[in-house]
């Protein structure tokens, strides 16, 4: 048995025995997720000829930010209308009762009101079952509040106030940015995630590292505007920071849990690391950062053998490393394998779509899901990364478990994201000059009431809700596009 497969043989063991004062024996088993639904916008724009009709050097977006495409919503489409699209979506196909749903938070810092949640906008979908006991709102905090509400979810799950119904997260953005070098990073999407117990997807427990601060690195203090106010330089310092600490803090609670403080954790005991991705290239150099933890990790006298070359880095720390290009490009160089294996397959979405802030890490564990087949996956062992700027931040994991029976739990998870990659193919591209003004659209309009967008319905995934109106109160009104185009 390999080390990884271990730790999650004993994890609920060890818990149970470790942590005083609580009654382990009475956790429901084997909580998680049980289903997830994604959805992104039915148009995009081609970095290649977004780079080209912005003057910029071929490869800027593409190779320098590791992105193809860019998906992003006209007028018709806003959070509401997105996370109304992804929870109907998810009940359909996953064929859930809306009466079987006791907690629905949403994630998300797309913000259309001061007050009322989006989590009060779904409810409507709720109606007709009569079911409206159901706790939770909305949890923001830029890219975090995603991971916040599943956080929520779970513990709504193990805690006194579940009542054996199941748990919805859903976490959704529209991330623009103003004409200039940050608007290639924009993006834009949804998921919901089902969570309960006996999960095909096992949330792990005891292992979770948080890190928060205060920054000023990405933040939007003007309501009247969807853009944000951004400090490039500081936000990749903060995210690598983030990083550093979470890792530190999850490797260290692994060992203390499982019994062995000298044990040593690193990549090698991981099957996939997953990421919150502002751009794929960050997340390429993420990877070779926790590598470079592993190194800062390791007994000197074990470096050479271990780290052969790299001995004149062993008395670096850290914190003076964030933009040292020799070490970035020796541990990249490095953890070139293990990003191949480990982390490349999670990117898909992050590439094809863009950023899309909350349901961002959670795109990456769909695009790992949908890379794989069943049988690869049982057994796994995934660590997750989420980042919010301002800023919030963990590090935690899950196991997949390993009944790989056709109609198991996992089987019915993987099966029900074969959409995606054709949902992916069959999006039309839009050229630049046309994307240009759909977000003068979008900016011109963003306040505006009463108001009745200007964009198509027919260019919409069959399915898809939209704004339908909104009035002089800035009221708004939604439908549903037709189910077959």
């Amino acid at each position: 048995m390999d080390a990884c497969s271990h730790l999650c043989s004993t994890e609920d063991a060890v818990l149970r025995k470790n942590v005083a004062g609580q009654n382990m024996s009475q956790w429901p088993d084997d909580v998680g997720i049980i289903a997830i639904e994604l959805y992104f916008p039915s148009q995009y724009v081609d970095q290649t000829e977004l780079e080209k009709y912005d003057g910029v050097s071929a490869g800027k977006y593409t190779i320098g930010l590791g992105q193809s495409k860019m998906g992003f919503c006209t007028d018709r489409e806003d959070i509401n209308s997105l996370c109304l699209t992804v929870v109907t979506k998810l009940m359909e196909r996953n064929h859930i009762e809306y009466s079987s749903i006791g907690h629905l938070e949403v994630g998300t810092e797309t913000l259309l009101d001061k007050s009322k949640s989006v989590k009060s906008v779904l409810m409507q979908l709720f109606e007709q079952s009569g079911n409206t006991d159901i706790e939770g709102v909305d949890t923001i905090n830029a890219c975090y509040g995603g991971t916040a509400a599943l956080f929520n979810a779970v513990a709504w799950v193990e805690s006194s106030a579940w009542d054996g119904r199941n748990a919805l997260v859903v976490a959704g953005d529209i991330a623009m940015y103003a004409k200039g070098n940050a608007r290639p990073t924009g993006g834009a999407g949804a998921i919901a995630m089902l969570i309960g117990s006996n999960a095909p997807l096992v949330m792990d427990r005891g292992v979770r590292a948080s890190y928060m601060r205060h920054a000023y690195d990405f933040y939007k203090p003007d309501l009247s505007s969807e853009y944000p106010t951004v400090d490039g330089k500081l936000s990749i310092q903060c995210y690598l920071s983030a990083l550093d600490h979470c890792y530190q803090l999850y490797c260290k609670k692994s060992r203390k849990l499982y019994g062995n403080e000298n044990q040593h954790v690193e990549l090698s005991n991981l099957d996939a690391v997953l990421f919150h991705s502002p751009f794929c290239k960050l997340v390429q150099k993420s990877l070779a950062r926790l590598m470079l933890n592993d190194f800062v990790n390791t007994n000197k006298k074990d470096i050479p053998e271990k780290y052969p070359g790299l001995e004149k880095f062993s008395d670096m720390k850290l914190e003076d490393t964030y933009f040292d290009r020799d070490i970035e490009k020796a541990f990249m160089d490095l953890s070139k394998d293990f990003f191949e294996d480990k982390t490349k397959p999670s990117l898909l979405l992050a590439n094809q779509v863009g950023n899309m802030y909350t349901p961002s890490l959670y795109g990456g564990l769909v695009s790992l899901l949908i890379s794989n087949k069943v049988e690869n996956l049982a057994g796994k062992r995934v660590a997750l990364f989420s980042y919010g700027s301002g800023l919030a931040s963990s590090m935690f994991s899950l196991h997949i478990t390993n009944n790989i029976a056709k109609g198991s739990s996992l089987d019915k998870l993987v099966s029900n994201l074969a959409y995606i990659k054709p949902m992916l193919e069959s999006r039309q591209s839009v050229p630049p000059e046309k994307f240009s003004e759909i977000m003068e659209t979008r900016e011109r309009n963003h306040r505006k009431a009463p108001y009745t967008p200007e964009g198509p319905i027919d260019t919409l995934f069959p399915g898809t809700w939209y704004l339908e109106y909104k009035d002089e109160k800035h009221r708004r009104t939604y439908k549903r596009s037709p189910l077959v185009s």
